[in-house]
């Protein structure tokens, strides 16, 4: 054999390695269908995509107008992963409807803010006043733990994280409190005096949420998270898409897009 023909062969044996070597990378790369609330979950998580993306993962973001479904698509395999949630919702979740899903890493808080296009602060809500509260038990609680956190209401002595309006033992400005979904109360705003409303549907409706005439400190278990099947927590795309959105990146994106409205929980 000659040397030219040799060195070709073995030119061609290296290349067919480099392909084989590369066509790997390429076939490990796994699509994850991530379901998200619309507004600032849904924008942090396309910050996390590029990320991702560098450690094999493709990031499909699906958005759920609501707080209910995001949960079942996941229980039911349509989707892989979701972030949307806090602790104390998800173990509502799990206790009430038996769904085998579990937090698989902390993701952001979104301090409740109570808020109201007729009133300028606090103060100037009347006696006899009408605020509306999210009407699932999670959110809804959170929203009377605000109101006794701020002095408004006092509530029955360990009620928890899920106190309900029946809980209410005083109230002195004898408030008249509604419960709505939780994605209908930016537009309860021009029927009530102030509603209680959750970060991602204040940002998704246009209201900035330093704008609160009541707003939650950011403590207690309300950290969101990314949640997954249990049988899927220990798989390594998981820990992949975790280290994706813990990275310094995705923080200072968090920092800068919403300048406090938002605060990295990790």
């Amino acid at each position: 054999m000659s040397t030219f023909l040799s060195r070709r062969l073995s030119l061609l044996a290296l290349a067919g390695a480099t392909i084989c070597a590369i066509a790997p990378a390429f076939a490990q790369t796994q699509v994850i269908r991530i379901g998200v609330s619309p507004g600032p979950h849904a924008q942090i998580i396309e910050a996390v995509k590029p990320i991702a993306a560098r450690k094999g993962l493709d990031l499909k973001v699906i958005e759920f107008s609501d707080y209910v479904v995001p949960n079942q698509a996941l229980d039911a395999g349509e989707i892989e992963a979701n972030s949307f949630q806090n602790q104390p919702y998800l173990d509502n979740q799990v206790k009430d409807r038996g769904y085998k899903i579990e937090s698989a890493g902390l993701t952001v808080n979104f301090p409740l803010g109570i808020y109201s296009t007729k009133h300028k602060s606090w103060a100037d809500v009347p006696n006899g006043a009408t605020i509306a509260i999210q009407n699932d038990p999670t959110n809804g609680g959170r929203s009377l733990l605000l109101l006794q956190d701020k002095g408004v209401i006092k509530l029955k002595p360990n009620v928890g994280f899920k106190p309900t309006v029946a809980d209410i033992v005083e109230n002195p400005k004898k408030l008249k409190i509604v419960e709505i979904d939780a994605a209908q109360t930016p537009r309860s705003l021009g029927d009530v005096d102030a509603a209680a409303i959750n970060t991602n549907y204040a940002v998704e409706a246009g209201i900035n949420p330093t704008d609160a005439i009541l707003r939650e400190d950011p403590k207690g278990p309300y950290v969101n998270l990314i949640a997954v099947r249990a049988a899927d927590k220990d798989k390594p795309w998981v820990k992949a898409l975790i280290e994706a959105y813990h990275t310094p990146e995705v923080k200072t994106f968090v920092e800068q897009k919403f300048k406090g409205s938002v605060l990295a929980g990790w």
